[in-house]
């Protein structure tokens, strides 16, 4: 399954949405690998089918359920017929009909008439739209590729970034060995999935290898079994990784929180230094459980200096 870039933004093919979702064709105007998705919202045509077309875009997924369905059957024999001819007219990329149901012969010869994809799934409506809400937006998301190691750590996603040779990707091989998951090294795809939500993966090519110098390519999973490997996780924190600078200031508490901008989005991030004989995969480990820690409510640094400034006061 794959989304394909066009000036307008990121494609899916209806045949990859058919086979995520369990859909059946009731018509295919042309082979469904040729039916393009663009947009990931959807729509429930209720108002267009009492002819209010006002902000009705007909490049979304339109979704008939129990509702526009027995509105429709309510509707006399012309109505209904000029009801739908007139909602065929506007091409909708596709319509989906949830719940069992489906057009009946007049209906699905007005869809072919006007060319419109007509598919079927048996999932009730409010099921169904969450399931393919959750696919167009991931498959659809805005997105960039950044040089980096993405890994999952006590359930955090943490991405490591830093300039080549600097020790990402064996610190990914030790914290694989530790009993962590490998998503991505080298490159790391990073989608847009919501207003809040970043998540990682790796290209299709390199997914689940690991390049370490010395040694060449070795892949993962088959060395170190199916559990220590992912497809793709969330991005909860970010990590620096750079060569240890001697006189530099590195934050010592914690107490400033630092944070990444990606694709319009604030991650919580920090800069780790890196010479010889720090074990940077117990750092990373302790970093993605302090963070854990922060986001539910406790923040070991901010304690730590109410200590200090209460002792101070003399409390």
């Amino acid at each position: 399954m794959e989304a394909f870039q066009s000036e307008e933004g990121y494609t899916i093919s209806l045949a990859d949405t058919v086979k995520e979702l369990g859909l059946r064709a009731a018509y295919l105007p042309r082979p469904a690998e040729e039916i393009l998705l663009s947009v990931p919202r959807i729509n429930r045509p209720g108002l267009q089918l009492a002819s209010f077309y006002d902000y009705y875009e007909a490049e979304r997924v339109q979704i008939f359920g129990k509702s526009e369905m027995n509105y429709l059957n309510r509707m006399e024999s012309a109505h209904r017929y000029a009801c739908l001819d007139e909602y065929f007219a506007t091409h909708p990329v596709a319509v989906v009909i949830t719940s069992g149901l489906a057009l009946d012969a007049e209906g699905l010869a007005l869809a072919e008439r006007h060319g419109v994809p007509v598919l079927l799934t048996e999932e009730r409506t409010s099921e169904f739209m969450a399931a393919l809400i959750a696919f167009l937006n991931l498959q659809l998301a805005p997105r960039l590729t950044r040089h980096g190691v993405l890994v999952e750590v006590y359930g955090e996603g943490v991405l490591l970034l830093g300039d080549s040779g600097v020790g990402k990707s064996e610190t990914a091989i030790e914290l694989v060995k530790r009993g962590h998951r490998l998503i991505a090294d080298d490159a790391v795809e990073i989608k847009r999935v919501s207003a809040k939500t970043l998540v990682g993966q790796a290209p299709e090519i390199i997914r689940h290898y690991v390049e370490l110098r010395g040694i060449g390519v070795v892949d993962v999973r088959r060395l170190f079994g199916m559990g220590a490997v992912k497809n793709s996780e969330k991005i909860d924190l970010i990590v620096n990784l750079e060569p240890w600078v001697q006189g530099k200031m590195y934050d010592r508490l914690g107490i400033d929180e630092e944070r990444t901008e990606i694709l319009g989005i604030s991650i919580p991030s920090m800069t780790i230094p890196v010479r010889p004989g720090r074990n940077l995969s117990i750092i990373i480990e302790v970093a993605a459980m302090n963070n854990r820690q922060k986001k539910m409510g406790y923040n070991t640094a901010a304690e730590f200096n109410k200590r200090i400034m209460d002792s101070l006061a003399g409390k």
